[in-house]
């Protein structure tokens, strides 16, 4: 791995944690929305992450050749985002706009402790990121100062 290879690997785990704290923000901005029915309630949303592999990239081609085997870590993808199954919130609120005609409310199944846990987490990891490109340029300037 040369050093060149770092700020491509800090870059794709600053866009998937850019991802991770949209995703976030979503959940929290819907946290209160009510629904008169479960189909139409938000469920909270989570991305999936998974690493890539140096030695598996198929340069020809840039996806992974059939039966490769593992090596040293390059980046970081998204596999997708996946709405969450646990279970919705339903409250009785007769008087509420959007009550159903037994009188609940459905509200969404976003655990604010938990997505201000995860927007700490994720704001943390890209800042490191930063750091990690900051060290790597840092370290590209001194080498190109030893011939002087």
């Amino acid at each position: 791995m040369s050093l060149g290879n770092i700020f491509d690997i800090a870059g794709s785990g600053m866009t998937a944690q850019t991802l991770r704290l949209n995703t976030t923000a979503s959940n929290i901005a819907n946290a209160e929305t009510a629904s008169s029915s479960i189909d139409t309630t938000y469920r909270a949303r989570k991305p999936v992450f998974a690493a890539i592999h140096e030695s598996l990239l198929d340069p020809t081609r840039g996806h992974l050749p059939m039966g490769a085997a593992q090596g040293p870590g390059a980046g970081v993808k998204v596999e997708g985002i996946v709405e969450s199954d646990a279970e919705l919130q339903m409250r009785y609120q007769p008087d509420h706009p959007a009550a159903n005609e037994d009188g609940y409310v459905f509200y969404p199944n976003v655990n604010i402790v938990e997505e201000m846990a995860d927007m700490m987490s994720s704001s943390r990891s890209f800042q490191m990121n930063v750091d990690i490109m900051n060290t790597a340029k840092s370290m590209m300037q001194r080498i190109l100062t030893l011939g002087q």
